[in-house]
């Protein structure tokens, strides 16, 4: 019974040091996120970033998370990019982490990239209004119009009131030949942003 009690101490005394060691741990993480913040505000993003490697680990969604965001101001595009796929691989249905990988890639004119990650956003979130919106405008670049609008029509189906989802509509619908359907939007477009140019000239083309 000696030695089953002295057991029984031991443990609990291992369980003890692993639960104040895990404390200490968070605790140590919540500072140093607290002082990266902190030195994001003073916008010294180096100092940010190295309050935030004296605890990073790799297998740490949320460290790899930032540091992609801290990279990227600090235009740090390629670094900013690995660090948010890190934090996509940690969290696979992750929008937030492909929107982040979205701004360093396209500071790097890595255009593909941008496209597949809003793809991918689409198949976890297909009605994800953001996504929807900028793979019609990369359709609507290589004037595939008819495509494009498909993505516009279900951005402004949600959002019937918005400036961007009625503007580039309309000139979807313009490019295909739709110009009495191009003409109603492009008027949309206008109440919602009066004496807009672009929607004027659109609106100049309907015949």
């Amino acid at each position: 019974m000696e030695i089953l009690r002295k057991t029984m101490l031991a443990i609990g005394a291992i369980v003890c040091f692993g639960i104040t060691a895990n404390a200490q741990t968070a605790e140590d993480i919540q500072k140093a996120f607290k002082a990266s913040y902190i030195n994001e505000y003073k916008t010294n993003y180096s100092g940010a970033i190295a309050d935030l490697q004296k605890v990073y680990k790799a297998d740490s969604y949320e460290s790899n998370l930032r540091l992609g965001w801290l990279q990227y101001l600090s235009k740090q595009y390629s670094s900013a990019m690995d660090y948010y796929q890190k934090a996509i691989d940690l969290k696979k249905f992750s929008v937030e982490a492909r929107f982040g990988y979205i701004k360093p890639a396209t500071e790097a004119k890595q255009y593909v990239k941008v496209y597949e990650k809003y793809e991918e956003i689409l198949k976890i979130d297909p009605y994800n209004s953001s996504a929807n919106y900028w793979v019609g405008i990369s359709y609507y670049g290589v004037k595939k119009y008819d495509v494009a609008a498909k993505y516009f029509e279900l951005v402004l189906n949600m959002y019937p009131f918005d400036y961007d989802a009625n503007h580039m509509l309309a000139w979807s619908y313009l490019n295909q030949g739709r110009s009495a359907d191009a003409k109603v939007l492009f008027n949309q477009a206008l109440i919602i942003k009066p004496g807009d140019a672009s929607a004027t000239e659109g609106l100049a083309k309907c015949k």
